[in-house]
């Protein structure tokens, strides 16, 4: 899995299975946002919205057990 996991200036920090990797930001789509799920094919980087959106979720769930834990 490749994820975004921050910009700094025109560069995109990706988090891989792999470990770290810095990519040009216009290397991607211009939507991009931190956070995104990211498949690279045949024209590149793409987003993978629907990971993107079921690991969003994943981790609003996540942070919502651990608030309900601690109250």
């Amino acid at each position: 899995m490749t994820r975004i996991d921050r910009f700094e200036g025109d560069m995109a920090v990706l988090e891989t299975d792999e470990g770290m990797l810095d990519i040009r930001r216009e290397e991607l789509p211009e939507d991009a946002r931190e956070g995104d799920i990211l498949i690279y094919g045949k024209n590149g980087w793409q987003a993978d919205k629907k990971a993107t959106a079921a690991r969003r979720s994943a981790m609003k769930n996540k942070l919502r057990r651990r608030i309900r834990r601690n109250d």
